[in-house]
């Protein structure tokens, strides 16, 4: 009687460990579903790992197969490196998967320094066996060799070119007295976190067709548009700048000014230059001076320019598009104030013309005094998002969408029926018309009068 007990248990138990999707079958028609044959990498810099990648392999069959072999191509001298099942290899064998079950493969890439000046394509692939099926999933990657600065200063004249990249990690300062020139089409990448300290001069010197890039250095896709990756640029109170036909994008503040030029020069002309992606502005000057031109600001969390304790701020044929994908503001584009502290304030200097100054909000221009400090403002023929009506004089339209090509995909040229075409006032009296304004951000020919922002056509 026992002995048939036994026998009833021991049947019970076969058939329990028989469940549907335990049985390994060796049918060649089970194969396997992988989420994508091929796995792309954006540019990688020489000796930076990449972001890790996660590949999903599926078992959609009812019963379980077994993977004799998962391999990374290369080896162990790869680029790439794998993770199996939390494990760091680059060969697995014999690995069961479930039926209806999964498992992730975890992808990176380190490219080692080679000479090349251009990107190059690095590639290898993953290869699975299962019952004599050969499954291939392609792995590429796009390298680039750079110069690395880390937490670096300069004390004398250096000019940086466009034949290699630049990568800074940590604070990149730039001593009194000595002058950073950055040259046409270079590119300056920022690790997480890192910033340029300007204490003594910054020229960039792009163009139209060849512009100084300012950004992070995770260049994937999901970070294309990512505000506040780095911190920014700051020039510090010994500071002087003269950027133009530079893009500067996803830092916490664009450029951040501190103080009026303690020298003949301006403290920071910025012209032909696209300003974009910041967490919290894309200017931020104390107690500063600016002068701005055809210029184009737009995605910025709280303001696009924000200027307290006084200064001097020159803005002509700019376009202020208040417009943010990223952040609910509450704030206007444009915030001035006389005051920074019971000790820190001056008088404040505004000279505005030929600006596009517009958004999503009622009041894109905001302009405080707080002190007994004078407020000198100049608004002529700009077109204005504002509910003050003092501002309605001097050629200055209030109110009227400037009708942006399309906003969504940052076009900001206006269409041929905008107000603010041939609206704007004669500039070619101005001491910066020659090299500055007598023409666009693209280089067309500035016609009086031009059209208002930053686009003649």
């Amino acid at each position: 009687m026992r002995s048939n007990i036994s026998l009833v248990l021991l049947l019970f138990f076969l058939v329990s460990s028989c469940r549907k999707g335990e049985r390994i079958t060796t049918d060649t028609n089970a194969k396997l579903t992988i989420a994508t044959p091929e796995l792309l990498f954006d540019t990688i810099f020489t000796s930076i790992g990449s972001i890790t990648k996660r590949l999903s392999i599926v078992n959609n069959n009812k019963d379980a197969v077994k993977v004799s072999e998962i391999t990374l191509t290369g080896g162990s001298s790869s680029a790439f490196s794998l993770n199996i099942n939390g494990e760091d290899t680059f060969n697995k064998n014999d690995l069961v998967i479930n039926g209806q079950d999964s498992i992730n493969l975890f992808v990176k890439v380190t490219i080692n320094p080679n000479t090349e000046s251009m990107p190059f394509l690095v590639q290898d692939s993953i290869i699975l066996n299962t019952n004599g099926n050969r499954q291939v999933v392609k792995l590429l990657a796009y390298g680039q060799n750079a110069v690395f600065i880390n937490g670096q200063t300069i004390a004398t004249n250096t000019t940086w070119t466009k034949s290699l990249p630049y990568i800074i990690n940590g604070v990149l300062t730039v001593k009194s007295g000595s002058s950073l020139i950055i040259q046409p089409g270079a590119k300056v990448y920022f690790h997480k976190d890192a910033s340029l300290n300007v204490e003594g001069n910054l020229l960039v010197n792009g163009t139209v067709t060849d512009p100084v890039l300012f950004c992070s250095d995770r260049l994937e896709k999901l970070y294309n548009e990512e505000p506040g990756q780095w911190k920014g640029i700051f020039l510090k109170r010994t500071g002087n700048g003269m950027v133009k036909n530079a893009i500067i994008k996803n830092a916490s503040v664009g450029i951040t000014s501190d103080s009026l030029s303690s020298t003949a020069e301006p403290k920071l002309i910025l012209s032909n230059s696209i300003i974009k992606n910041m967490q919290v502005a894309a200017y931020i000057g104390y107690h500063s001076e600016l002068l701005a031109f055809n210029n184009v600001m737009y995605n910025c969390g709280n303001y696009l320019i924000y200027a307290v304790g006084g200064g001097n701020y020159n803005l002509k044929q700019n376009t202020f598009a208040g417009y943010n994908l990223n952040f609910p503001r509450k704030t206007a584009s444009l915030s001035f104030s006389d005051y920074l502290s019971a000790g820190a304030y001056n008088k404040l200097r505004l000279d505005f013309t030929n600006n596009i100054i517009w958004g999503s909000l009622t009041n894109e221009l905001d302009i405080q005094k707080k002190t007994t400090a004078a407020i000198q403002l100049n608004l002529w023929n700009n077109l204005i998002r504002s509910a003050n009506s003092s501002y309605s004089s001097n050629g200055n339209i209030l109110n009227i969408d400037p009708s942006f090509i399309n906003k969504e995909m940052e076009n900001f040229e206006v269409s041929a029926d905008s107000p603010a075409r041939k609206k704007g006032a004669d500039l070619s009296s101005d001491p910066y018309f020659t090299g500055y304004l007598d023409k666009d951000r693209k280089g067309n020919t500035r016609i009086s009068p031009s059209t208002l922002g930053s686009y003649e056509k």
